[in-house]
């Protein structure tokens, strides 16, 4: 029986913080080197996107390219084994920092979208939601010749375009009211919602230890939660390549890619994904 076995067995409550790492193998990269270091320039800051227009259609431009990829993406086996920890009854909840909704695909079910989900999007101005999809229509509709493009992938269903002229990519507005659309996702330098952080910390409070899975733990967000834990005396353990903001926290730390270290629950067996709504 490996150490995190161990762990899993000797607390049946768990609350679990889940990151980008979770997601590298299913194609969509993570923002971070294993000294948790940036790979790429940070992502776009909410105060520019809501007050710069140059910014909103660089957003849009790279996030269209970058779509086509990132909405077909699939669980892999670390989200599968995750999904499989529910079944157990080991999961009082699943917190995740991704946008991507595959902890949900794969079939968990108790999960907080902690930084919201990308595939809807929604109104700044009168709070209108709709279908990541959707919109991708609306702006390969008012920007054609851009769909010829391709790119590396970045983040979070964006794409390394650079050297470009965003001056004339069209970003359709609000269809209700004509105001901002943005993507129902926490952008940096905006504040996740109140009732997103009540809910994880009432789940750590009641769980019996905490699992982090693919996050370095850089951003405040989720590393608040695992340093509370922490404090309030919860066993911490971590599985993710590289150092962690918490590694003076961990109870114990597995230096390993996600979907190797959690093989044991029997995350290479065929499942089927849920299709979201």
């Amino acid at each position: 029986m490996t150490p995190l076995q161990r762990f899993l067995e000797a607390h049946p409550r768990l609350f679990v913080l889940t990151g980008a790492g979770c997601s590298t193998d299913s194609g969509i990269p993570d923002y971070r080197d294993r000294d948790g270091q940036w790979k790429r320039p940070p992502p776009v800051n909410y105060g520019a996107f809501m007050h710069e227009p140059a910014t909103r259609r660089r957003y849009w431009a790279r996030s269209m390219v970058g779509w086509r990829r990132f909405g077909s993406a699939q669980p892999n086996a670390a989200h599968r084994a995750l999904s499989r920890l529910e079944r157990r009854g080991q999961v009082e909840l699943l917190v995740t920092q991704n946008v991507d909704r595959l902890h949900q695909r794969a079939g968990s079910e108790r999960v907080l979208d902690l930084h919201g989900r990308l595939d809807q999007v929604r109104c700044m101005s009168c709070d209108w939601r709709g279908a990541r999809h959707a919109f991708q229509q609306a702006l390969v509709e008012r920007n054609p010749t851009w769909t010829r493009l391709d790119a590396v992938d970045a983040p979070d269903g964006d794409a390394e375009l650079e050297g470009l002229d965003f001056a004339s990519f069209e970003v359709p507005p609000c269809p209700r009211c004509g105001g901002i659309v943005k993507p129902d996702v926490v952008f940096f330098g905006e504040a996740v919602p109140r009732e997103r952080v009540e809910t994880a910390t009432r789940a750590w409070q009641a769980a019996d230890a905490v699992l982090v899975v693919g996050s370095s733990l850089m951003v405040y967000s989720g590393y608040r939660f695992v340093a509370a834990a922490a404090q309030a005396g919860k066993p911490v353990a971590a599985v993710t390549l590289g150092r962690t903001r918490a590694d003076a926290l961990l109870t114990l730390k597995v230096d390993a890619p996600c979907q190797e270290a959690l093989a044991f629950l029997r995350a290479d067996e065929p499942a089927a994904s849920v299709p979201l709504p």
